[in-house]
């Protein structure tokens, strides 16, 4: 595990899995029609329950790069927010992952979170380049911090070991 801080909050970098996080909320890496099938969203789905799924879709189509929240069914935060980082034709590109990235966090700050948890978006079904990703997410997470919020703890939860090292180096760098 690896910590830094920006302007007072913690920046927390854990391998493992997402929906294992206990804290305000998780985020899923979301296509705009809000259907949850692989990926960090299956997993979401499969742990939490198909409760979580059913309220998202209720609440799309969203615009890519938006977000909303759902409650959290059987995983130990209060909120799954839903990050629109595709449509279903499962691209994205650097916008659409910084627009959803900023879109989350201030989502998280309007319910009043202090906690909130990532995965990489974009780099599964996305097949976006996860140092790209991890580039794009940590300059958006350092921006958002050193502005007014009520996150006080972000953390990166990423699945492989590849994924940990890119966001590592981007965090030390």
């Amino acid at each position: 595990m690896k910590e830094v801080e920006v302007k007072g909050r913690k920046v927390r970098l854990i391998k493992g899995d997402i929906t294992t996080f206990t804290g305000d909320a998780i985020v899923n890496a979301a296509n705009n029609r809000l259907f949850m099938g692989g990926g960090v969203a299956g997993a979401i789905k499969r742990k939490g329950g198909k409760v979580i799924e059913e309220e998202a879709v209720s609440k799309g189509p969203i615009p890519i790069g938006s977000a909303i929240e759902t409650g959290a069914g059987d995983l130990a935060v209060k909120y799954v927010i839903h990050a629109a980082v595709m449509g279903l034709d499962f691209k994205t590109d650097e916008e659409k992952i910084r627009r959803a990235t900023r879109s989350a966090l201030e989502k998280a700050k309007e319910l009043g979170l202090k906690s909130v948890a990532f995965p990489a978006l974009g780099t599964g079904v996305g097949r976006f380049p996860l140092e790209k990703s991890a580039e794009i997410m940590w300059e958006e997470v350092k921006q958002h911090l050193m502005g007014e919020t009520s996150l006080e703890e972000v953390v990166f939860y990423l699945f492989t070991e590849e994924a940990y090292k890119a966001f590592e180096e981007k965090m030390e760098g």
